[in-house]
């Protein structure tokens, strides 16, 4: 990709912060995007709410502007039912009018986020669903959109249904919508605990977010057990105690010092992601989250950070502040009163930084995932649960009697987590990797290197192994033994993936198992013939294009290229299976492991269809009567990834991995495509849907 010079100095702030990850790929840019809500008034009464979030310079068009000659109105259309009855139209709030230089005419519109909200009265007493679609355009100052349809579906409980988990007085809930446009244009709708049609990208993507927090939690907490942050707990505490004769005054101080604390880590990552956002736009910032999850310059220059946070900790040397930056601020910290405080909390988070960088390193980059806010989200996580224990024991200073004295065991922590830096690394590793195929990091080479990591950790933790900066251990804690018991065990759990074991649990992390040289498992299973194909597996209809370089996993045949594919299909008369996947997809892997994996998956897959895996970000160049020019941003692609990339966008505007799609032999939809979901049973169902509605259109 090649970028402007504001491109590479806003890539640049980005990379300085290191805020990006490899988990998903890039948003595409859609002027409106819409959530759904709904508000429970009364028993009977219940409002739908449409929340529209328009990008900055464009706007959205009132329901009430003249039909001739403009633009087309904000429409909002619901399906007939005798379930609930409308209570009058849908309110919307008071427009700006201006003259319009697109239609040359005064019109009504919105900027911004934008409310509407439709009552209805309930007449089942039994749940149901409100359905229907958004009608709507969009316009800047020199262009426009063109008319989209959003659907959405309301949940409902019902009249008789008591207040609870589907619908809590007051609270506003979310209603899913569930086609592939809309799934592609909402984010982050809040999934509704009644809906047995919930977008699986929503589900993700909160189920992710709050697994990403809890993580950011548990290393806030584990930096406080560092050697330069511990010792500095009671010191901390006594300066605020000792003080403050006035016991409230000390309490509120040390409050103050807390909250400093937090505003010093989170303030500055959101303070550079939002100065890139407003100059870049969301446009922009896409393509640089693109860029970074696939290009495999910023992936080894994250492989390189996380190796030499990994020698930090274990000792090698130590990434410290400039001094005269410390002692600046520890001289404005003796001053006291508010500005002391906040210089207090300034250089305590100077002189941990030896042992707090590494782990604020690690945290954002795994946070961003395609969001501008959800590295702030997570670094506010990780500073609260830092910061924490110094407010607490400020209140209650007995406490501190019960801590236990600094010594050894604190470089323990630091060590183990320097191993955990090691492992954790290698992934950035192994998506340029595979994105490249430079056959660098295949399965068991990543194995093999945990597995002699996590052995000298274990080894580690029974104090075989010691370095140079280590106490000496007379003897073994129970929590160290029981570490080391988890280790150990993790590891003899690693050692059968060296010969083909699937080792579902580490499915998103591990190379796929297609990568595999020795695959002793598939060996066996084939002598047996358990790995035989059946009689009514689908055959090829010639040589897959880039199979030399490409696999699908579990043994399937199948091509990787949607022209092929499809023309084998017809002449096979057979539905499609389309897989959009990506070598750095850590969900697509989890579904290959524990969802394609299934013998009632496996059946289908192999008998019934012809499969076809679109890989969306892999680097390989494609000759030059395969470019093709995209008829979503008219430039020219010339690899494989962005080719089906945008034959992804364009076609069924989604851009995020894993996807799948079922079409017939002219290349038409034959159900709704499904996203990530674990659930086998769903996915069987999705399958044998597909095959239903394939049989009706013969």
């Amino acid at each position: 990709m090649i970028f402007s010079n504001k491109r590479i100095i806003i890539g640049f702030l980005f990379l300085m912060t290191l805020s990006f990850s490899v988990r998903t790929f890039s948003q595409i840019f859609t002027p409106v995007t819409w959530s759904f809500q709904q508000k429970k008034i009364s028993d009977t009464e219940t409002e739908l709410i449409f929340i529209a979030s328009i990008e900055r310079s464009w706007h959205l068009y009132s329901q009430f502007i003249p039909a001739e000659d403009g633009p087309e109105p904000t429409s909002f259309n619901f399906e007939t039912s005798k379930d609930y009855q409308l209570e009058g139209r849908v309110a919307e709030p008071k427009p700006t009018e201006e003259y319009d230089p697109n239609f040359k005419m005064n019109l009504k519109f919105f900027s911004g986020k934008t409310v509407f909200r439709q009552k209805i009265k309930m007449l089942s007493e039994k749940p149901f669903q409100v359905k229907g679609y958004v009608h709507f355009m969009s316009c800047d100052n020199s262009k426009c959109t063109p008319p989209e349809d959003i659907d959405f579906v309301f949940n409902l409980p019902g009249i008789s249904a008591k207040t609870g988990e589907k619908v809590i007085q007051g609270k506003e809930i979310s209603a899913i919508p569930i086609t592939s446009d809309s799934i592609s244009r909402i984010q982050k709708p809040l999934p509704s605990a009644a809906s047995p049609l919930q977008s699986t990208e929503a589900i993700k993507g909160e189920t992710s977010l709050w697994g990403v927090i809890i993580e950011a939690i548990l290393w806030g907490f584990a930096a406080l057990l560092t050697p330069c942050v511990f010792p500095m707990v009671p010191m901390t505490v006594s300066f605020f105690m000792k003080g403050n004769k006035n016991k409230r005054k000390g309490r509120v101080m040390a409050s103050i010092y807390g909250i400093s604390i937090i505003t010093l880590y989170t303030l500055p990552i959101a303070a550079i992601i939002f100065i890139t956002y407003i100059i870049g736009g969301q446009s922009i910032t896409a393509d640089i989250f693109n860029w970074l999850s696939t290009h495999w310059l910023p992936n080894i220059l994250f492989f390189l950070i996380f190796m030499v946070f990994a020698a930090s900790f274990l000792g090698a040397f130590e990434i410290v502040m400039p001094s005269s930056l410390v002692n600046k601020a520890d001289a404005k910290a003796d001053k006291g009163g508010l500005i002391g405080t906040f210089f207090m909390a300034l250089t305590l988070v100077l002189v941990s930084f030896s042992c707090t960088g590494p782990i604020v390193g690690t945290i954002i980059v795994k946070s961003t995932r395609g969001e501008i806010w959800e590295p702030i989200v997570t670094m506010l996580a990780f500073s609260t649960a830092f910061a924490l224990p110094f407010t607490l024991f400020a209140f209650f200073p007995s406490w501190l009697s019960n801590l236990p004295k600094s010594g050894g065991w604190l470089n323990a922590v630091k060590v183990v987590l320097g191993f955990l830096e090691l492992a954790l690394g290698l992934k950035f590793l192994s998506v340029a990797d595979q994105t490249y195929h430079w056959g660098i990091l295949d399965r068991e080479v990543y194995l093999a290197i945990w597995i002699v990591v996590f052995t000298l950790l274990g080894f580690y933790l029974l104090g075989k192994l010691k370095f140079s900066h280590d106490s000496e251990t007379k003897h073994l804690s129970v929590p160290r033994t029981l570490l080391a018991i988890v280790t150990f065990a993790f590891v003899m759990y690693m050692i059968p993936g060296m010969f083909g074991a699937p080792l579902k649990a580490l499915s998103g992390y591990l190379p796929p198992q297609t990568s595999l040289d020795f695959d002793l498992v598939r060996i066996v299973q084939e002598n047996k013939g358990g790995g035989t194909v059946s009689s009514t597996e689908s055959e090829l209809c010639e040589t897959p294009k880039f199979s030399e370089f490409l696999h699908l996993p579990h043994g399937l045949k199948g091509y990787f290229d949607y022209d092929q594919a499809l023309a084998c299909a017809k002449k096979q008369n057979k539905p499609l299976f389309i897989d959009f996947t990506g070598h750095g997809c850590v969900n697509c892997r989890e579904m290959e492991a524990n969802v394609w994996s299934a013998p009632e998956v496996l059946k289908r897959l192999r008998n019934n269809f012809i499969v076809v895996a679109l890989y969306v970000d892999d680097k390989s160049e494609l000759p030059e009567s395969e470019w093709i020019t995209s008829k979503y941003d008219g430039k020219i692609k010339k690899t494989i990834g962005k080719k089906f990339a945008d034959l992804q966008i364009s076609r069924f505007n989604m851009n995020a991995q894993p996807y799948y799609v079922l079409l017939d032999t002219k290349g038409e939809l034959l159900v709704t495509p499904r996203a990530y979901n674990l659930d086998v049973n769903e996915f069987v169902k999705f399958l044998d849907n597909g095959i239903a509605e394939f049989k009706k259109r013969q």
